[in-house]
Protein backbone atom coordinates (compact mmCIF):
# COMPACT_ATOMS: atom_id res chain seq x y z
CA UNK A 1 0.00 0.00 0.00
CA UNK A 2 1.40 3.52 -0.84
CA UNK A 3 2.48 5.49 2.19
CA UNK A 4 0.96 8.13 2.59
CA UNK A 5 2.56 11.68 1.59
CA UNK A 6 4.69 13.57 3.90
CA UNK A 7 3.20 16.75 2.87
CA UNK A 8 -0.06 17.94 2.63
CA UNK A 9 -1.65 17.98 -0.77
CA UNK A 10 -2.66 21.54 -2.55
CA UNK A 11 -6.21 23.02 -2.41
CA UNK A 12 -7.64 21.99 -5.74
CA UNK A 13 -9.54 25.58 -7.43
CA UNK A 14 -12.68 25.48 -6.40
CA UNK A 15 -13.92 26.26 -10.43
CA UNK A 16 -12.78 24.02 -13.29
CA UNK A 17 -10.41 21.52 -10.92
CA UNK A 18 -13.52 19.89 -9.18
CA UNK A 19 -14.58 17.81 -12.22
CA UNK A 20 -11.21 16.98 -13.46
CA UNK A 21 -10.46 15.89 -9.59
CA UNK A 22 -13.90 13.90 -9.83
CA UNK A 23 -13.18 12.03 -13.00
CA UNK A 24 -9.31 11.46 -11.28
CA UNK A 25 -10.82 9.90 -8.05
CA UNK A 26 -13.58 7.69 -10.42
CA UNK A 27 -11.03 6.68 -12.60
CA UNK A 28 -8.73 5.87 -10.01
CA UNK A 29 -11.46 3.65 -8.25
CA UNK A 30 -12.39 1.73 -11.04
CA UNK A 31 -9.36 0.25 -11.25
CA UNK A 32 -8.33 -0.11 -7.79
CA UNK A 33 -11.94 -1.55 -7.05
CA UNK A 34 -11.74 -4.21 -9.79
CA UNK A 35 -7.97 -5.30 -9.48
CA UNK A 36 -8.14 -5.84 -5.44
CA UNK A 37 -11.79 -5.58 -4.40
CA UNK A 38 -13.80 -2.87 -3.18
CA UNK A 39 -13.08 -3.31 0.29
CA UNK A 40 -9.78 -4.14 0.33
CA UNK A 41 -9.41 -0.27 -0.91
CA UNK A 42 -9.18 2.96 1.78
CA UNK A 43 -10.26 6.23 0.40
CA UNK A 44 -6.85 7.20 1.49
CA UNK A 45 -5.61 4.94 -1.02
CA UNK A 46 -7.86 6.19 -3.52
CA UNK A 47 -6.70 9.98 -3.05
CA UNK A 48 -3.34 9.12 -2.67
CA UNK A 49 -2.98 7.25 -6.25
CA UNK A 50 -5.69 10.08 -7.78
CA UNK A 51 -3.49 13.09 -6.70
CA UNK A 52 -5.97 15.02 -5.05
CA UNK A 53 -7.51 15.69 -1.48
CA UNK A 54 -10.24 13.53 0.83
CA UNK A 55 -12.67 16.98 0.73
CA UNK A 56 -12.29 16.51 -3.52
CA UNK A 57 -13.51 12.61 -2.96
CA UNK A 58 -16.09 14.10 -0.60
CA UNK A 59 -17.30 16.69 -2.21
CA UNK A 60 -18.35 14.43 -5.24
CA UNK A 61 -18.99 11.38 -3.72
CA UNK A 62 -21.08 10.96 -0.12
CA UNK A 63 -19.42 8.11 1.51
CA UNK A 64 -17.23 5.62 -0.58
CA UNK A 65 -19.83 3.19 -0.74
CA UNK A 66 -21.56 5.92 -2.78
CA UNK A 67 -18.64 5.89 -4.65
CA UNK A 68 -18.37 2.09 -5.07
CA UNK A 69 -21.57 2.13 -6.08
CA UNK A 70 -20.75 4.93 -8.71
CA UNK A 71 -18.11 2.35 -9.79
CA UNK A 72 -20.28 -0.82 -10.55
CA UNK A 73 -23.08 1.60 -12.82
CA UNK A 74 -19.63 2.89 -14.56
CA UNK A 75 -18.53 -0.86 -14.94
CA UNK A 76 -22.55 -1.89 -16.19
CA UNK A 77 -22.85 0.73 -19.17
CA UNK A 78 -19.55 -0.62 -19.99
CA UNK A 79 -20.48 -4.56 -19.49
CA UNK A 80 -23.31 -4.05 -22.24
CA UNK A 81 -21.96 -2.40 -24.59
CA UNK A 82 -19.68 -5.33 -24.81
CA UNK A 83 -22.52 -7.64 -24.54
CA UNK A 84 -24.65 -6.02 -26.90
CA UNK A 85 -21.69 -5.78 -29.45
CA UNK A 86 -23.03 -8.87 -31.67
CA UNK A 87 -26.10 -6.92 -32.09
CA UNK A 88 -24.65 -4.76 -34.77
CA UNK A 89 -23.03 -8.01 -36.42
CA UNK A 90 -25.51 -9.81 -36.37
CA UNK A 91 -29.08 -7.74 -36.58
CA UNK A 92 -31.42 -10.66 -37.00
CA UNK A 93 -29.34 -13.79 -35.40
CA UNK A 94 -29.56 -13.93 -31.75
CA UNK A 95 -27.43 -16.56 -31.50
CA UNK A 96 -24.91 -15.08 -33.34
CA UNK A 97 -25.26 -11.85 -31.54
CA UNK A 98 -24.82 -14.34 -28.00
CA UNK A 99 -22.15 -16.07 -29.12
CA UNK A 100 -20.62 -13.33 -29.75
CA UNK A 101 -20.01 -12.10 -26.37
CA UNK A 102 -19.48 -15.83 -25.25
CA UNK A 103 -16.04 -16.41 -27.23
CA UNK A 104 -15.17 -12.95 -26.45
CA UNK A 105 -15.45 -13.95 -22.75
CA UNK A 106 -13.57 -17.12 -23.05
CA UNK A 107 -11.06 -15.65 -24.80
CA UNK A 108 -10.99 -12.47 -21.71
CA UNK A 109 -11.39 -15.08 -18.88
CA UNK A 110 -8.29 -17.53 -20.11
CA UNK A 111 -6.02 -14.71 -19.68
CA UNK A 112 -3.26 -14.15 -16.86
CA UNK A 113 -4.60 -11.88 -14.50
CA UNK A 114 -8.33 -12.34 -15.20
CA UNK A 115 -10.67 -10.40 -12.39
CA UNK A 116 -13.96 -11.72 -13.49
CA UNK A 117 -17.27 -9.59 -13.67
CA UNK A 118 -17.02 -6.41 -10.92
CA UNK A 119 -20.49 -6.44 -10.32
CA UNK A 120 -20.76 -10.41 -9.30
CA UNK A 121 -17.40 -10.33 -7.47
CA UNK A 122 -19.39 -7.20 -5.44
CA UNK A 123 -22.02 -9.47 -4.72
CA UNK A 124 -19.71 -11.77 -3.41
CA UNK A 125 -18.01 -8.66 -1.63
CA UNK A 126 -21.36 -7.40 0.10
CA UNK A 127 -24.01 -9.86 1.05
CA UNK A 128 -26.34 -8.27 3.04
CA UNK A 129 -29.12 -6.35 0.52
CA UNK A 130 -28.59 -2.72 1.53
CA UNK A 131 -25.45 -2.14 0.79
CA UNK A 132 -25.53 0.76 -2.52
CA UNK A 133 -22.67 -2.00 -4.03
CA UNK A 134 -24.80 -4.56 -3.90
CA UNK A 135 -27.96 -2.88 -5.13
CA UNK A 136 -26.51 -1.78 -8.38
CA UNK A 137 -25.12 -5.79 -8.68
CA UNK A 138 -28.52 -7.52 -8.20
CA UNK A 139 -30.62 -5.09 -10.45
CA UNK A 140 -27.46 -5.60 -13.08
CA UNK A 141 -28.35 -8.96 -13.00
CA UNK A 142 -31.72 -9.08 -12.67
CA UNK A 143 -31.53 -7.36 -16.33
CA UNK A 144 -28.94 -9.33 -17.56
CA UNK A 145 -30.86 -12.80 -16.82
CA UNK A 146 -34.17 -10.96 -18.61
CA UNK A 147 -32.19 -10.29 -21.54
CA UNK A 148 -31.09 -14.00 -21.60
CA UNK A 149 -34.63 -15.10 -21.65
CA UNK A 150 -35.27 -12.41 -24.53
CA UNK A 151 -32.56 -13.80 -26.60
CA UNK A 152 -33.54 -17.41 -26.01
CA UNK A 153 -37.04 -16.71 -27.09
CA UNK A 154 -35.61 -15.25 -30.33
CA UNK A 155 -33.36 -18.62 -30.88
CA UNK A 156 -36.65 -20.47 -30.26
CA UNK A 157 -35.94 -22.88 -27.30
CA UNK A 158 -38.61 -24.97 -26.43
CA UNK A 159 -38.32 -23.68 -22.41
CA UNK A 160 -36.73 -20.15 -22.81
CA UNK A 161 -36.37 -19.75 -19.15
CA UNK A 162 -34.67 -22.60 -18.47
CA UNK A 163 -32.52 -22.03 -21.58
CA UNK A 164 -31.27 -18.27 -19.78
CA UNK A 165 -31.19 -20.23 -16.53
CA UNK A 166 -28.52 -22.50 -17.92
CA UNK A 167 -26.39 -20.06 -19.71
CA UNK A 168 -26.47 -17.76 -17.04
CA UNK A 169 -24.98 -20.46 -14.78
CA UNK A 170 -22.70 -20.54 -17.39
CA UNK A 171 -21.38 -17.30 -17.37
CA UNK A 172 -21.09 -16.79 -13.78
CA UNK A 173 -19.41 -19.96 -14.02
CA UNK A 174 -16.90 -18.22 -15.97
CA UNK A 175 -16.54 -15.62 -14.13
CA UNK A 176 -15.06 -17.00 -11.14
CA UNK A 177 -13.38 -19.85 -12.83
CA UNK A 178 -11.69 -17.56 -14.94
CA UNK A 179 -10.16 -16.22 -12.19
CA UNK A 180 -8.94 -19.58 -10.45
CA UNK A 181 -7.64 -21.73 -13.19
CA UNK A 182 -6.66 -19.23 -16.00
CA UNK A 183 -5.20 -20.59 -19.29
CA UNK A 184 -6.73 -23.82 -20.17
CA UNK A 185 -9.22 -23.89 -17.29
CA UNK A 186 -13.05 -24.34 -17.91
CA UNK A 187 -13.77 -21.25 -19.48
CA UNK A 188 -11.79 -22.56 -22.75
CA UNK A 189 -14.77 -25.09 -22.81
CA UNK A 190 -17.34 -21.72 -22.59
CA UNK A 191 -17.97 -21.54 -26.23
CA UNK A 192 -18.72 -25.55 -26.72
CA UNK A 193 -20.59 -25.87 -23.74
CA UNK A 194 -23.03 -23.35 -24.67
CA UNK A 195 -23.96 -24.23 -28.46
CA UNK A 196 -24.32 -27.58 -26.91
CA UNK A 197 -26.75 -26.09 -24.28
CA UNK A 198 -28.37 -24.26 -27.05
CA UNK A 199 -28.81 -27.39 -29.04
CA UNK A 200 -30.60 -29.88 -26.79
CA UNK A 201 -32.89 -26.83 -26.07
CA UNK A 202 -33.96 -26.14 -29.13
CA UNK A 203 -35.59 -30.17 -30.15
Amino acid sequence: MPTKRSQTPPIEPASDAKPKAAERIRRTARELFYREGIRAIGVEEIVTRAGVTKPSLYRSYASKDELAAEYLRDYEVAFWKVFEAGAQIHPDDARAQLMAYFEGLAQRATQAGYRGCGLTNAVVEYPGDEHPARKVAEEHKQKLRERLIELSTAMGAQDPALLANGLLLLLEGTYSSGQLFGPHGPAESLVKVANQLIDASLR
